[in-house]
């Protein structure tokens, strides 16, 4: 995750004297992590502070199977119900959850909800029954793309005392969330039974 200055402002001496930014080169070995930076948002900053690179962006996340398949080994159609239950979690750049406990999540859901008036959910729950028709030796199956939310933006930390030699960080931030309530797209997939399938299930 890059880390990114603020451009220099007023004379070399006055920018010395009033506050120390974080360079380019600050990306150094011996220079915080991002998660090292994160984890200080609201735990010993002056001030920490999300900006949204833009509103939430909707996409379908990727097609999966939800409930368990069908298989008809009777001589005529069947009529299947498949029962499902789904729960979507949250995930980002840093592979940590945006849970209350972190400054840093706190801090990104308020801005994003200040911003664009939108509520970031860490977690989304959705499920319901599903008739598939199944023809004699065949199989069914509901496969799922669950609709979810991707915004980016940065960190930017004030720190009160020099943090790795500079008052001021930024962070780059992406995290991807669940719509809530939402039942996505949902599909219904029938086709033949593999042999090993018949050996399993018609046996």
């Amino acid at each position: 995750m890059s880390k990114r200055v603020l451009g220099a402002v007023g004379s070399a001496v006055l920018c010395a004297s009033v506050l120390s930014l974080a360079a380019p080169s600050a990306q150094a070995a011996d220079g915080p992590t991002g998660r090292e930076l994160l984890d200080k948002c609201d735990q010993g900053t002056d001030s920490c502070v999300f900006h949204p690179a833009g509103p939430p962006e909707l996409f379908l996340g990727d097609v999966h199977q939800v409930g368990d398949t069908s298989y008809n080994c009777t001589g005529d159609l069947q009529r299947s119900t498949i029962k499902w239950s789904e729960t979507t979690g949250e995930s980002n750049s840093f592979g940590v959850s945006l849970t209350a406990e972190y400054g840093f999540s706190e801090v990104f859901k308020v801005s994003i909800q200040t911003s664009y008036e939108h509520t970031w959910e860490t977690s989304s729950t959705f499920g319901q029954d599903e008739n598939v028709d199944v023809r004699p030796g065949e199989k069914g199956w509901v496969e799922r793309s669950t609709e979810m939310y991707r915004t980016k933006g940065q960190y930017e930390m004030h720190f009160p005392d020099r943090f790795y030699d500079h008052y001021i960080w930024y962070q780059d931030f992406e995290a991807v969330g669940p719509k809530a309530d939402a039942s996505g797209t949902i599909t219904k997939k029938t086709a033949p039974m593999t042999q090993e399938e018949r050996s399993a299930h018609c046996g």
